[in-house]
């Protein structure tokens, strides 16, 4: 494996992979105008499973997808569901940089759900960097406009907390399960759930959104194909600050699609979020953990 590493292949792979997930949630953010969150979760993972398994079966074969932990997928996938649930809320009702920059508070939840549920020690400037992250979310949030707290807002950030929740169990799952495994898994049980779960409220699929669903699920598919790459060529200390990347993704896809622009109050809680989640990963790489898990949506 070590012929594979190459700085320069991973960051390459991991801004594809970025851009993929950003025109993935454009395409989610399109079809919540349509549909209820839990049917747009559903298609998130239907539309992906059939090209993630094509591409698994073909490079690694039918074994790598045998889980081990069944527990724990069904937990990931649960997660998955609130996670992705909660987020396309939040989309049909704010712009995708507003709600990117909420989202980018995940590292950092990850950093302190680390302590007590996988005995991590962080340290006081860590800790810093968390607080500070926070308060970045308090800005975009603006609980004081109205006296109330934007619950699309509000959504995202429960997104946040799930992801962070199913990232501790993605370093559980690493001791006995294949990657391979872990994103199979998490889109058919994804699928399955949230199926399930969106009968009640289902509203008919229309043809001529067939080839945005496809092109989400591809778009998804192809970012989790680069994601893989870029952590076989990269170390996730180097390659983890690139997610922010995603921001500038958003804010086009915000112009040209939606003809909005992040306002000044965006704008500076994301600079706080970005700059406090970048002081976070360097700490991590001095201390030798060099650990930050990216935010995929998988």
């Amino acid at each position: 494996m070590s012929s594979f590493r190459s700085p320069r292949a991973a960051i390459a792979w991991m801004l594809v992979a970025v851009a993929g997930f950003s025109l993935m949630d454009a395409g989610m953010k399109l079809l919540a105008a349509h549909y209820p969150p839990l049917q747009v979760t559903l298609l998130r993972g239907a539309a992906s499973l059939p090209f993630v398994l094509a591409w698994v079966l073909a490079s690694a074969g039918p074994r790598s997808i045998v889980p081990v932990r069944w527990g724990l997928h069904l937990l990931r996938g649960l997660l998955g569901m609130a996670m992705i649930g909660c987020f396309v809320f939040a989309l049909k009702r704010m712009p995708l940089s507003t709600a990117y920059s909420i989202y980018f508070v995940a590292p950092l939840l990850v950093a302190a759900l680390s302590v007590p549920l996988l005995g991590e020690r962080v340290g006081p400037r860590r800790w810093t960097a968390i607080g500070i992250g926070l308060l970045g979310v308090i800005v975009v949030l603006r609980p004081g406009v109205g006296g109330i707290v934007s619950l699309p807002g509000l959504m995202v950030l429960l997104a946040a907390t799930a992801y962070a929740i199913a990232a501790v169990t993605v370093s559980l799952l690493t001791r006995t399960d294949t990657p391979q495994s872990m994103v199979v898994w998490f889109l058919a049980i994804l699928a399955v759930g949230a199926g399930l779960a969106a009968i009640p409220g289902w509203v008919p699929l229309r043809w001529e959104h067939a080839g945005l669903i496809l092109g989400m699920g591809l778009a998804g598919a192809f970012g989790q194909v680069a994601l893989t790459h870029a952590f076989m060529r990269g170390d996730a200390s180097l390659i983890a600050p690139l997610e922010y990347t995603g921001l500038v993704w958003v804010i086009g896809w915000d112009w040209l699609l939606w003809r909005t622009l992040p306002d000044a109050a965006t704008w500076t809680g994301a600079a706080i979020i970005v700059a406090s989640g970048l002081y976070l990963l360097r700490r991590e790489r001095a201390v030798g953990a060099g650990r930050a898990p990216p935010l995929d949506h998988s």
